[in-house]
């Protein structure tokens, strides 16, 4: 048992960990055991108490998704996740569930768990990535991931074959990258360390002019004693200083003038050439797949030449059926000469790639090629020794179908690798959009520029102001402090119009500034900077697997062994049956014998069949999916996000900032007392200065209207100022008691509602309004109507959405009048207002009780336990930051047209998902069968080995190919036609 300090460290508020209550608070419910048919029958019961080490856990929708998991479960009371301590806590009704079914339930969202009994101090937990080079299917992920897993200090390891990554989460105390690395070298692949994933500042510098161990430990002690500096790790060999450092109080360029400075000139620094990109190893692997496909056709063509065209040139053929030796030919002895180097050189990486898959106990792809191309060669060679022999043997060989097979693998490869490094374009063009350089201004005391300095990007640090010019990008996300612009901020948000921006806007890094000249102050730079984040979060999607892999990852399992299986037991049957007559001769090519052709009927099974493409359907799909959301402003943060939008069929919106523009405004003023509105409204703002609620800040806004618009306006002094959420405020301004809110607090506060007022808020709801009461010295004195506008286009995608036939339902904190009158003017239905947070989260767990899959969108703190709950969390990209860390998909141009826009996306890549599994189901269906000679005996059809072999190439090809398609997304036309982003479409 833990002390209830855990709760202070969870994700309850302070009033959910006071009201620990038996009612249900689980989106569904399976059945309760006998005796307690009712949840009204566990009042009294006794609540057990469980914690969790849960790892593998990234961000908040991944604590979400465990939460959810967990309340779905039956008697669970309550129960918190802290994504900060990899802990779950959870309050349970022993007689309905136990530890290990949470466990297990945890487990099968995709999470380690284990059960502590008491809180232990752990150090930080740090992520890693590595590329993996060498991995074919998903046995060879399965197989680097189960030996990642096993060491010791891993709390979790994920690896992903399309993006040819690995992601580790580790304890530095126990491992460290270097180790980790060796693991994946020695079970059978090679890694290549990208980042050892601190969540701070890092970079590399290239160090010129240093050639002693002395001059190394220098440099390191004068970086060392830079405020800000975390960590340096020093390459001698490469000459190569790695720091990780603080951005608040120091940067780059004061690492480089510390350098320079410490040799007294003699020592320099510059940015370490980059090299741990995607792209230069993915053109590394296209070029030695092209070079090994070339070498392999320089052996091939000659060997099928001879075996199966020169045997038709009398002349040529002739001098081919010489003999050498015995029965030995000229034309057996050059196709051995010729397959050989093809065989043992060209197609080494088959020999080393099934032997690391096998010493680790596992099969994959390889081992099928090593196989069939071995029986196919070392048939071939016995052929030919026992023709050199002997003086009547005459042998027939096949090493045309052991080199065709691995040439038309590697053209395969090939063709594989090159269009999979177009299903990562997406993530190029998003890290491309930064500037290499900058134009850095020095200011003097007085603020006037003294210098204009291009430097590297890289060495930007907080607080630099930089000069953008016309036509250049924004180098570092920060803030105008002069100048003003248009932006085009389209790549990072989609959004296509330009952005007006003038002094105190912020702007963000690698957006195009089109007409005007701006100076901005940075801010974030790096790692913290939109643009880094936004990489980090969709590399993070492309990582995660989606729920539908699940099924490859289960049939890769015994899907070689079968194979295996399938292929021997063919030529068994074939051979058998040959034996002992069980066809016609006839049947039996003139080339060939009865052993032969079985032979070959087993190879053929063998090659055909691949692995490859099964573990490629879905990761393509999802990497292709996650970047064309990117590219559209929808960030979809994995594949179990993007499972779950195809299947929403409810969708719950939040009213303020989501369906409509969030900033309201004042339409109208009724006064019943004879007042002068300027001095009305200066007792109401005076009041209403010191709240900080939306309708609080627009009668402000309205006050100052009345004002001189060039001098900031000063308002009287309120005193005994109360602010009574979602009611109102109190306050005393110029010796007048002011109460300013809604019925409910003009009541409570002893004050009678005239029915004059009455008559004016019954229009103001009718009207999609708020209407607010003013009461000054216990008199209500007059009602301020305030409008909050709909978003452009909001009716029309509600009607859009339910031609897609999902339902849209409308959950507010607001008074019932205006939700009403909202709901119906965008054409909503069902509406539930004046909900709480939790009520909010209630009704979308209801929903999911009966049966919907449920989205929810929103972008408030008070939206947050909603989208936790929600099957698909949406959250608004102009909310706030805790809104959209809930979320499981952000719409970065925060209009509600890319609620359709997600899903829509998410139906289409599930379409090719599912297209992408019949492409590679179908071939190994359909080709297995054939290949075995199914048809041979009623059509004489059968399937050379080196046709299963390039068959078997193009089911990879056409998989990766059928995912690519996806590029090609086009949001639906009817979006085209609204009111969009404040443009009316003429």
């Amino acid at each position: 048992m833990v002390s209830s300090k855990m709760f202070g460290l969870s994700c309850f508020s302070s009033e959910s960990s006071r009201d620990l209550s038996a009612r249900p608070h689980y989106p569904s419910m399976p059945k309760y055991p006998k005796g307690a048919s009712i949840p009204g029958d566990l009042e009294g019961s006794v609540v057990n108490k469980a914690l969790f080490a849960v790892t593998g856990m990234t961000c908040s929708a991944c604590a979400g998704s465990v939460e959810k998991a967990i309340k779905r479960l039956p008697g669970i009371n309550n129960a918190a996740v802290d994504v900060l301590n990899n802990r779950a806590l959870v309050l349970f009704y022993p007689g309905f569930v136990n530890e290990d079914t949470i466990r297990e339930t945890i487990e099968d969202v995709g999470f380690e768990a284990y059960l502590i009994n008491e809180e232990v101090k752990e150090g930080p937990i740090l992520k890693c990535r590595i590329r993996i080079r060498g991995m074919t299917c998903t046995s060879c992920s399965a197989t680097v991931e189960s030996a990642l897993q096993g060491l010791p200090g891993v709390q979790q390891a994920l690896v992903a074959l399309a993006t040819e990554e690995a992601e580790i989460r580790y304890d530095p105390k126990i491992i460290n990258p270097n180790q980790l690395v060796e693991a994946v070298d020695d079970s059978g692949f090679e890694g290549i360390l990208i980042s050892t994933g601190e969540d701070r500042s890092k970079i590399l510098l290239k160090l010129d002019g240093v050639r002693t161990d002395r001059s190394m430990r220098m440099i390191e002690s004068s970086l060392q004693a830079l405020p800000g500096i975390e960590d340096i790790i020093i390459d001698p060999l490469l000459q190569k200083v790695s720091l990780s450092y603080k951005p608040d109080q120091t940067g780059p360029r004061n690492f480089i003038e510390v350098i320079q400075s410490t040799g007294s000139g003699r020592f320099n620094a510059t940015i370490f050439p980059e090299g741990g990109g995607r792209e230069p190893f993915r053109q590394e692997e296209i070029k030695q797949y092209y070079q090994s496909f070339l070498w392999s056709l320089v052996f091939t063509i000659p060997v099928f030449l001879t075996s199966m065209v020169f045997m038709y040139i009398p002349g040529i053929k002739h001098g081919l059926d010489t003999k050498v030796v015995k029965m030995l030919t000229v034309g057996e002895l050059l196709r051995w000469i010729l397959s050989t180097p093809v065989q043992f050189i060209i197609g080494r990486r088959f020999y080393t790639g099934a032997y690391k898959a096998l010493r680790h106990g596992s099969a994959n792809m390889d081992v099928l090629i090593a196989l069939g191309t071995n029986a196919a060669y070392f048939y071939s060679v016995y052929s030919v020794l026992r023709a050199a022999t002997s003086e009547v043997f005459k042998g027939t060989d096949f090493f045309e179908t052991s080199s065709m097979l691995i040439s038309f693998i590697l053209l395969g490869k090939y063709l594989e690798v090159l269009a999979k490094g177009k299903t990562s374009e997406a993530m190029a063009k998003l890290m491309d959009l930064a500037p290499e350089t900058a134009t850095l201004l020095t200011f003097d005391s007085e603020g006037n520029v003294i210098n204009e300095e291009e430097i590297d990007s890289r060495l930007i640090q907080r607080n630099d102001v930089i000069k953008v010019t016309p036509g250049g990008k924004v180098a570092s996300d920060g803030f105008v402090i002069w100048g003003q612009s248009h932006v085009n901020e389209s790549m990072i948000t989609g959004e296509a119009r330009p952005v007006a921006k003038r002094k105190g806007d912020s702007v963000i890094g690698g957006t195009l500034n089109e007409n005007g000249v701006l100076h901005i102050q940075a801010t974030r730079v790096g790692s913290e900077s939109a643009l880094s984040q936004i990489v980090r979060l969709v590399e993070s999607a492309q990582m995660a697997k989606a729920p539908v892999q699940k099924f490859a990852d289960r049939i890769s399992k015994f899907f070689v062994p079968l194979v295996i299986v399938l292929s021997f037991s063919t030529w068994l049957a074939w051979f058998l049956a040959g034996k002992l007559n069980a066809y016609p001769k006839s049947w039996i090519p003139s080339s060939v014998d009865s052993f032969q052709l079985a032979l070959q009927f087993g190879i053929s099974v063998m090659v055909i069949a691949c692995p490859c493409a099964l573990g490629l359907a879905t990761p393509t799909a999802v990497m292709v999916g996650t970047g064309v959301g990117a590219s559209q402003g929808v960030l979809i943060k994995g594949g179990q996000a993007l499972e779950s939008a195809h299947k929403v069929d409810c969708i719950v919106f939040d009213k303020t900032g989501t369906l409509t523009m969030g900033k309201p405004v004042v339409v109208s003023t009724r006064l019943l007392k004879n007042y002068v509105l300027r001095d009305f409204y200066e007792l109401v703002a005076a009041a209403e200065v010191n709240s900080e609620h939306p309708l609080a800040k627009a009668i402000v806004e309205y006050a100052k209207k009345f004002g001189n618009e060039n001098e900031a306006h000063v308002w009287a002094e309120a005193r005994d100022f109360v602010s009574i959420t979602g009611h109102g405020v109190r306050a005393e301004v110029q010796n007048k008691q002011i109460i300013v809110g809604n019925k409910s607090l003009i009541l409570d506060s002893g004050v009678p509602v005239p029915v004059e007022a009455e008559e004016i808020l019954v229009e103001t709801e009718e009207m999609a309004q708020t209407g607010i009461l003013v009461a000054i010295d216990s008199e209500v004195v007059g009602v301020i109507a305030i409008s909050d506008p709909l978003k452009p286009g909001a009716q029309d995608v509600i009607s859009i959405l339910k031609s897609m036939k999902v339902k849209s339902i409308m959950v507010t904190g607001d008074n019932w009048g205006t939700a009403n009158a909202i709901a119906k003017e965008v054409g909503i239905e069902t509406v539930v207002a004046e909900a709480k947070p939790e009520d909010k989260a209630e009704k979308v767990k209801e929903l999911q009780m009966s049966g919907l899959t449920v989205a929810m969108v929103g972008d408030g703190i008070n939206d947050s336990p909603a989208l936790v709950a929600a099957d698909v969390g949406m959250a608004i990209g102009a909310g706030t930051d805790i809104a959209i860390e809930a979320a499981d998909i952000v719409l970065m141009k925060s209009n509600l047209e890319d609620v359709i826009t997600a899903i829509d996306l998410s139906r289409k890549t599930f379409d090719r998902i599912r297209l992408n599994y019949v492409w590679a189901l179908g071939y190994n269906c359909l080709g297995i069968p054939i290949a075995a000679g199914v048809l041979f005996p009623s059509t004489g059809f059968r399937l050379p080995p080196w046709v299963a072999g390039a068959a078997m190439a193009a089911s990879s090809v056409s998989v990766v190919c059928c995912s690519l398609l996806l590029k090609y997304y086009k949001r639906p036309k009817r979006l085209d036609a609204l009111q969009i982003r404040g443009i009316v479409v003429e």
